[in-house]
């Protein structure tokens, strides 16, 4: 991986890791979740709407069927990642969620590419991605016989469940962007778009008011997620156009390393020592990756 990639990766590392404890925290409240999905969606649309006029009036007249497909897909697996993401987060830490979701999506990812798209990683590039999986599991305090209360067994289940649909958005995307050679920023953008429309029969299920209500608790969560969280992505679809998959996926997840500080601070979760600990173990594996 070159250094713009690998410093492109690391900030949306950190990105995604602030609108996270953002997401961790509305949902510690009242809001309702489909109703806080659908308007962190809006507020993508509403916020990044001048940057793709600019980008789409020149590309979207080149896009094909193929392209719309792929934003499509790429748009409906987000929403189950957000709804699966967010269900997490409501009955577990964030510190038990964020990194079994962020280290077993690199799994997925990872043998994807090496089944679908012919990648091979190299043995330092396999020596790196055991590694995160040993700081996912010292996180979760698999390696640490923590009791595995139900919370911690909820968590546990939700977050590879995200780490699966992460993988599954990822290389869908990836295609589009390298195969097809797709705007990052539109590939991102119209995926949001398009989950408005998907999320409508179950907001339209909800008692009246529920859209306001929960507009009014997690607003300031709504704008943080809906700032941050597409300017991290673009970041990683744009390292994907010069860096192969298997090195820019399992890169991603050093998240849990800046997630790890945040949830023992900022949420006064528990074990910090050891999550520390786990997340040091990541960006080393990051680092071999970076390395291979």
């Amino acid at each position: 991986m070159n250094a713009n990639a690998l410093a492109a990766v690391l900030a949306a590392a950190l990105l995604h890791a602030l609108w996270n404890v953002a997401a961790k925290h509305a949902r510690r409240g009242e809001g309702d979740a489909v109703a806080f999905q659908a308007l962190t969606a809006g507020a993508v649309v509403l916020l990044w709407a001048p940057a793709a006029l600019w980008w789409g009036r020149a590309e979207l007249p080149h896009w094909g069927w193929q392209a719309w497909a792929l934003v499509m897909a790429s748009g409906a697996v987000h929403l189950l990642y957000f709804s699966s993401l967010l269900t997490g987060y409501r009955v577990a830490d964030l510190t038990v969620v964020y990194p079994m979701a962020r280290g077993s999506g690199p799994l997925w990812t990872t043998m994807t590419a090496v089944l679908l798209l012919g990648e091979r990683p190299s043995g330092w590039g396999w020596a790196g991605l055991a590694t995160i999986v040993l700081g996912m599991a010292l996180l979760t305090g698999l390696l640490r016989r923590r009791p595995l209360t139900a919370p911690v067994r909820a968590g546990l289940r939700w977050g590879v469940l995200t780490g699966a649909l992460i993988a599954s958005y990822t290389v869908i995307d990836a295609y589009a962007v390298k195969v097809l050679l797709l705007s990052p920023l539109l590939v991102d953008y119209f995926g949001n778009l398009l989950r408005l429309p998907l999320l409508l029969p179950a907001l339209a299920r909800k008692p009246a008011g529920t859209l306001a209500s929960t507009w009014r608790d997690t607003w300031r969560s709504v704008l943080i997620v809906g700032t941050l969280a597409p300017a991290g992505y673009i970041l990683v679809l744009w390292a994907l156009q010069s860096a192969p998959l298997s090195a820019v996926a399992p890169a991603r997840e050093c998240s849990m390393l800046f997630a790890a500080l945040l949830g023992g601070h900022l949420l006064q979760e528990g074990d910090r020592w050891a999550r520390g600990l786990g997340a040091l173990c990541i960006a080393a594996g990051v680092a071999l990756l970076a390395g291979a």
